[in-house]
């Protein structure tokens, strides 16, 4: 989507949808002077009410040069970030429902929505082009259109080619600051969103290292990628593991952005990437396996986080690790009640196949701090549906051994919209991970399922003192009844670099 700053008069803009925003204060003190200044009729406004992500499309202005449609564009109170963000993602959603290639907002009054809110004018810049990119996304690089109504004139709906956004002279440059930044973590979500949408006969293990080694040669960072031979080598016995039921190998991809000059920190992220999990020989039920596909959510982010770090220049030092294999069942699956060993030396019983991922991680965890002794570590992946049934498909779960680090992320995901909510890891919890034969179990029973899960990566870090462990379980991809475009959100990437952002 190419996107552009401009400071044309409202009357002269070339567009097929321009979206005048309203919060509930500007819709009683200007609505009626901006309609009837572009020929509208007021009366419309007896049916707006200007609530965050509301959107009217308005036809049939009285001037000669004024945009075919407008739409009315609520941002709520106009005071929070996320009414901002969920504005964009619908004005965009409706442009691409409505087939439209070019689109535009009025951003004359960012410098007041900017104050409301607490933020700079280029952030509420970034968070509308992030929204829209968002609101704009569609997966269909499968569907081959054969068919399409075959009297159609359209080969392939009309995605959104171009954005303007209108503003005033004085504020061009702080929004084309923040259109910028937006732009780079909007491609970076897209990208993620993409390999978690892709099935698991398109995006095995390989797949996702030679995504990390072309996005590495394109934007400047390093990418090692260790094949099943050089696991082994490593002794990393949870991925191999977890390999074991699989006709395809494992890859173990580390990713290294050095920035130059001087580095601040050196943080270690660590991303789940199981492309398609059964559940192995502890086979999951039929019903909606099919989105199993999106097990490898974590290491999508971290791809993508990398990524924009890359491109934004951010002054860190940071790895992204990613173990990556498929779970399948078959007759060389691992079995419940094996004893593995592990990168770390620690024994695991695996008391259940389905817990797999965290078996995988392990292996990174211990890996990330012994080779790199990183200042933090950040574990991101869908790990445990209970974590969906404790706080549902909106938020991620957060576990932490350090309060600050745990306030700084809690505070990044406020300002990203892609909230987290802190568990306990209290040590009460370690009695149900204890094992009889090994030392640790991958599982401990149906209760506080996603606690025990940390609880067990927490024995791999080596007693690091800034880790944390996100579960993105829930928000990482919407089921079909979610009423919202269905699929990989791309979730973690805007939050992990908001995060980064903020040490620098």
């Amino acid at each position: 989507m190419k996107i552009s700053v401009i400071k044309s008069d409202l009357e002269h803009l070339g567009t097929d949808l321009l979206a005048l925003p309203f919060s509930h204060d500007s819709l009683k003190n200007e609505a009626e002077k901006t309609l009837s200044t572009l020929g509208l009729d007021i009366q419309v406004l007896k049916d707006f009410k200007a609530e965050a992500g509301e959107v009217v499309v308005l036809y049939g202005g009285g001037k000669k040069h004024t945009p075919a449609r407008i739409a009315l564009l609520g941002v709520g109170e106009g005071k929070k970030l996320d009414e901002w963000r969920k504005a964009a993602i619908s004005f965009a959603s409706k442009a691409v429902e409505m087939k439209l290639e070019k689109i535009a907002v009025d951003c004359s009054g960012i410098e007041t929505v900017a104050a409301s809110a607490g933020q700079s004018v280029a952030t509420l810049a970034a968070a509308l082009v992030e929204g829209c990119g968002a609101g704009a996304y569609r997966f269909d690089r499968l569907k081959s259109g054969k068919l399409d109504k075959k009297n159609s004139t359209e080969k392939k709906p009309k995605k959104i080619e171009e954005l303007l956004i209108r503003a005033d002279a004085g504020m061009v440059e702080e929004i084309e600051k923040g259109v910028a930044e937006g732009k780079i973590v909007a491609s970076c979500q897209k990208m993620a969103r993409d390999l978690v949408n892709l099935p698991g006969n398109y995006l095995q293990a390989e797949d996702i290292s030679k995504g990390a080694v072309e996005s590495g040669k394109k934007h400047g960072y390093d990418v090692t990628v260790f094949h099943k031979k050089e696991i082994e080598s490593l002794g990393m016995g949870g991925l191999l593991a977890v390999n074991k039921g699989s006709v395809h190998p494992p890859t173990f991809t580390v990713l290294d952005y050095k920035p130059k000059g001087e580095t601040k920190l050196v943080v270690a992220l660590v991303g789940k990437g199981v492309t398609f999990d059964s559940g192995g020989i502890s086979l999951k039920p039929s019903e909606n396996m099919g989105e199993m596909k999106s097990d490898m959510s974590g290491a999508a982010s971290v791809l993508g986080t990398l990524e924009a770090v890359a491109r934004l220049g951010l002054p860190l030092h940071v790895i992204g690790l990613i173990p990556a294999t498929d779970n399948m069942p078959s007759g060389t699956a691992q079995t419940p009640g094996d004893v593995i060993t592990t990168y770390s030396g620690i024994t695991v019983e695996v008391g259940n196949t389905d817990a797999e991922g965290r078996l995988i991680l392990a292996d990174a965890l211990t890996y990330a701090k012994e080779k790199y002794k990183p200042d933090v570590i950040i574990d991101v992946a869908t790990l445990t549906g209970a974590c969906i049934v404790a706080l549902g498909y909106p938020v991620a779960g957060l576990f932490s051994n350090n309060d600050k680090l745990a306030e700084e992320i809690f505070q990044a995901g406020q300002q990203t919209g892609e909230k987290v909510w802190r568990l306990p890891l209290w040590e009460v919890y370690d009695e149900q991970i204890k094992s009889d034969v090994a030392d640790v179990n991958n599982t401990g029973g149906r209760g506080a399922g996603s606690v025990t899960a940390a609880k067990f990566l927490e024995k791999f870090i080596d007693g690091h003192e800034k880790w944390a462990h996100i579960d993105i379980a829930g928000p990482s991809f919407l089921p079909k009844s979610s009423g919202k475009v269905s699929g990989g959100t791309g979730f973690g990437v805007s939050l992990l670099v908001e995060v980064l952002k903020k040490w620098c």
